[in-house]
């Protein structure tokens, strides 16, 4: 087993490992974290009670978030996802071995198969992701740079929380947000309250939204 760092065992001796922490407290332990030489990705993890065997209960979609990643300002020239008209389509789909496995290959519910490659392209540069559920029923999204600011990160994950909170399948059933954990490139992860899914930005103005809202959302 690799051993980590001491920044990495010092930002873990931090967390309660057995603490559900709101939001805006999970960011602000993963900012306390010792800096590295790079500026980390901060990424966020649902697991949902999803069973995605079934196609009905499989998420997928699109979404902006209002601050973007980050990736850009970094000269980002790697390709997230791969843009197609549709009578592309038949050229393109020779590339799905290599394309879909990565999750790259265009999609039309995911706005990728388009008459219009160039707004297609401008609102992926622009911060548009796509998300999806993977065999285990998570959702992996990054939500910006460690160097972002508390409201950037807490407004980002708001979008993505709404987000996942509408896109719930007819289907689900049971409780649907099971685990978040919030967690930077080098950093340990700190568990979120899933339960926490209204006044997420409230609880940095001190309005006292950051008190838990079970679970109209999140479980039925």
């Amino acid at each position: 087993m690799a051993q980590h760092g001491k920044r990495y065992r010092s930002a873990r001796e931090s967390i309660d490992r057995e603490k559900l922490y709101s939001p805006l407290e999970a960011i602000r332990l993963l900012h306390g974290a010792g800096a590295t030489k790079f500026d980390e990705t901060v990424e966020v993890h649902f697991n949902l009670g999803l069973n995605v065997r079934h196609a009905d209960q499989q998420l997928r979609g699109t979404l902006m978030l209002p601050h973007g990643t980050g990736r850009i300002e970094e000269g980002f020239d790697d390709f997230d996802v791969a843009v197609a008209t549709p009578d592309q389509m038949g050229v393109v789909g020779r590339l799905g071995r290599i394309l879909g496995p990565r999750g790259k290959m265009p999609n039309p519910k995911t706005g990728t198969v388009t008459m219009d490659v160039a707004k297609a392209v401008q609102d992926s540069k622009g911060g548009k992701l796509e998300y999806r559920t993977d065999r285990g029923a998570n959702v992996h999204m990054p939500i910006g740079k460690r160097s972002f600011e508390e409201r950037q990160l807490l407004e980002n994950y708001a979008t993505l929380l709404d987000e996942i909170v509408r896109a719930k399948p007819a289907a689900a059933k049971g409780r649907y947000i099971r685990g978040v954990t919030l967690t930077s490139t080098m950093g340990p992860g700190i568990h979120i309250d899933p339960a926490r899914t209204r006044g997420v930005v409230e609880e940095l103005d001190g309005d006292g939204a950051g008190a838990p809202q079970e679970e109209a959302a999140v479980a039925s």
